[in-house]
């Protein structure tokens, strides 16, 4: 697929690029050759190639999935600035 100068022209008026007529033809010609190569990908034989998440074999070693207790107030209520018996004081947002 081949891509001219003025096509570069529109889609730079779109994108809000300033593009020099001479930067226009540079970059058409760029946008072409990057569009071939795109098409040269598209022709290769993958049908039988399994898709791959990664390009090698590596597996994410995992830690141990433990029961913690979920209630911290014991540990985390005397670092507070302010507290009130079993509640954190914070100052008042609504007058």
């Amino acid at each position: 697929m081949a891509i001219d100068q003025d096509t570069v022209l529109k889609v730079a008026h779109l994108a809000r690029l300033h593009v020099s007529a001479e930067q226009s033809q540079a970059l058409a010609g760029r946008l072409s050759d990057i569009l071939n190569m795109v098409d040269e990908l598209q022709q290769a034989e993958v049908d039988n190639i399994t898709p791959l998440a990664h390009p090698l074999d590596v597996s994410q070693p995992l830690r141990e999935d433990l029961v913690q207790p979920a209630d911290l107030r014991d540990r985390v209520l005397p670092l507070a600035p302010a507290s009130e018996g079993n509640c954190f004081l914070v100052p008042r947002v609504i007058e």
